[in-house]
């Protein structure tokens, strides 16, 4: 399993080179209103209407965030109240698949499993959004193509979780999201069954993490499109029923 995260880790090189070819230039300044409206709308951006999307900016070259603002990115993001059923849902899955068998079932083994992954994902956007990109002055939002043709928004999607932009809006290799992911993976060691612990298994889970995170860019990329759609369908519907009762 750790060959197949260091396999992972090498192709991940190939996408950072497809990607750092297609980057932007350096951010130019935003009156203070645009700034205001771009991360009021960022606030509130929701998959479905429901999974939280904070972490996503439309804008070509968006103002850089400060310390206080990452922090709230973090917070927000793991304490929002879907994270919560997310948590269990996935605690209520490892159970009835006895992953972490280690916990036991029953009550007390759905609690150890709750708790394990809901640590998973706090201290994961600790470090990924936060921690890391304050230290190494990185922003951790995932910066939308919004334009062009599928492929190349498939390849910067994919790309996204491997190359990151500097505060300033210099493309760079993505150290925050691949140190959390380490890092997150490394602390659950502390609190993993015995049998669930150990390197091999921390990189495999590391790998899996990024893995995962490159899909999700995808819904991060496609989601407004489709959202569109769906809004132009329902219009038309809803004006095909009111032309039906005149």
């Amino acid at each position: 399993m750790a060959s197949w995260a260091i396999k992972f880790a090498v192709a991940s090189v190939f996408t950072v080179q497809f990607a750092f070819g297609q980057q932007t230039s350096p951010s130019v300044p935003q009156s203070a209103e645009q700034t205001k409206q771009a991360q009021q709308k960022e606030d509130s951006q929701r998959m479905l209407g429901v999974l939280p999307q904070f972490a996503v900016t439309n804008e070509k070259h968006p103002p850089p965030l400060m310390p206080r603002q990452k922090f709230r990115l973090c917070y927000r993001t793991a304490f929002d109240p879907v994270e919560f059923g997310v948590v269990g849902f996935e605690a209520g899955i490892s159970q009835a698949n006895d992953s972490f068998s280690g916990y036991g079932q029953g009550a007390s083994g759905y609690a150890k499993r709750y708790g394990a992954a809901f640590t998973d994902q706090a201290s994961s956007d600790f470090f990924t959004n936060f921690a890391y990109p304050v230290l190494l002055k990185q922003d951790p939002r995932y910066f939308r193509m919004g334009e062009g043709s599928v492929k190349r928004r498939i390849g910067h999607a994919l790309a996204q979780e491997f190359v990151g932009h500097k505060d300033g809006g210099d493309a760079t290799f993505n150290w925050p999201t691949a140190l959390g992911a380490l890092t997150a993976g490394s602390i659950s060691n502390t609190y993993y069954p015995a049998e669930d612990r150990g390197f091999g298994l921390t990189m495999t889970r590391s790998g899996v993490a990024l893995l995962y995170g490159s899909l999700g860019g995808l819904g991060s990329e496609f989601w407004p499109d489709i959202s569109r759609k769906l809004h132009r369908h329902k219009d038309k519907l809803s004006a095909g029923d009111q032309t039906q009762k005149k």
